[in-house]
This record gives structure tokens, sequence and C-alpha cells, in this order.
């Protein structure tokens, strides 16, 4: 199985943060806690951006990243930020060296 590494970037729009970074930590302990195949799942806030953060996650399989995006805590995440969201980038990367 080849690891896969997701740089997934959300900025707000103005005025949106409220509740947000709740949603956030809420969905970084609970993938800790309940999603097989998490080798990283780090939270990040852009510094040069007031309403970016950023997610760096390793995952064992593109599989497990995929059961990870169906769980209860993910769909709970998404809906916090319904409405919210500027934009969002997501990267999935393979590590080479």
């Amino acid at each position: 199985m080849k690891q896969v590494v997701v740089v997934a970037t959300v900025s707000l729009k103005d005025g949106q943060s409220e509740g947000v970074v709740e949603a956030l930590k809420a969905l970084h302990k609970a993938t800790h806690h309940e999603d097989k195949g998490c080798l990283q799942y780090d939270l990040h806030k852009e510094s040069e951006k007031e309403n970016t953060y950023v997610f760096v996650e390793t995952w064992k399989s593109e599989a497990l990243l995929s059961e990870h995006m169906e769980k209860a805590h993910f769909k709970a995440f998404q809906a916090a930020l319904a409405g919210k969201v500027e934009s969002m980038t997501i990267q999935k990367l393979e590590k080479i060296l």
C-alpha cells in the first residue's frame, strides 16, 4: 500500500470564523481517536492570513483516507463549515524521498 499525504487548506469568508476553530479541533481529535490508518493529522493556522487553516495529513492508504471522509465526524465538520468557506484546496501528494 502506498501512503498518501494530504495538505488541505481552508480559507474562511470574513466574519465567518465563529465556531469553526472548535469544529477544526473536534475533527482533529476524532480523527486521531477513531480513524484507522491515520499516521499524521496536524492542524495549522496560516501566519499571514487571518482566516486560513491547514491540515497536513498522512494516511496508510487512499482507501483509509476515503473511509475517513465518510465518517460522521468528518461530515459534522463539513456541516459546521457550510456557507463559511471562501476557498478550499486539497492536495494529495506522493512522497518521493
